[in-house]
């Protein structure tokens, strides 16, 4: 037995949706089912989702866009959509807010990301809906 395995870690869990209530807390987060520890069918939709993420489109995006599409992607309702400001984004990434407005003009451009409701000064901050890849990918 090799001294580096780490122990628990021999047998993943199987990948495959559950059938279950969804989540009554109303959060968009994934969460597992009360003391059952069984995840949720949106808990499902959501990892298959970042893995798609993960698999097909971020090797194609800087550090900057793939920051902005996580923080959406984690803030996103259950209507699909995330409101978040800018500012906001930036802080959370820990990058300069011309570099957030930057890397999400690069995603709208590349239909990552699509503008729902613009927001502004007086108006909140503005509504996305986040795409797991452009149709050209």
């Amino acid at each position: 037995m090799s001294r580096w395995k780490l122990t628990g870690c021999e047998v993943l869990p199987k990948m495959h949706a559950m059938r279950s209530k969804p989540p009554a807390n109303g959060h968009s987060n994934p969460v597992v089912n009360g003391a059952s520890g069984k995840p949720t069918d949106r808990h499902y939709g959501r990892f298959q989702t970042l893995n798609h993420f993960v698999d097909f489109t971020m090797s194609k995006l800087s550090r900057a866009e793939v920051a902005v599409w996580m923080i959406l992607f984690r803030d996103t309702k259950k209507d699909g959509t995330a409101r978040v400001a800018q500012a906001d984004m930036a802080r959370r990434a820990g990058a300069d807010d011309r570099t957030m407005r930057r890397a999400l003009r690069r995603l709208i451009g590349l239909r990552l990301v699509s503008v729902v409701r613009q927001g502004g000064l007086g108006r909140g901050p503005s509504t996305y809906r986040v795409n797991t890849n452009p149709p050209s990918w």
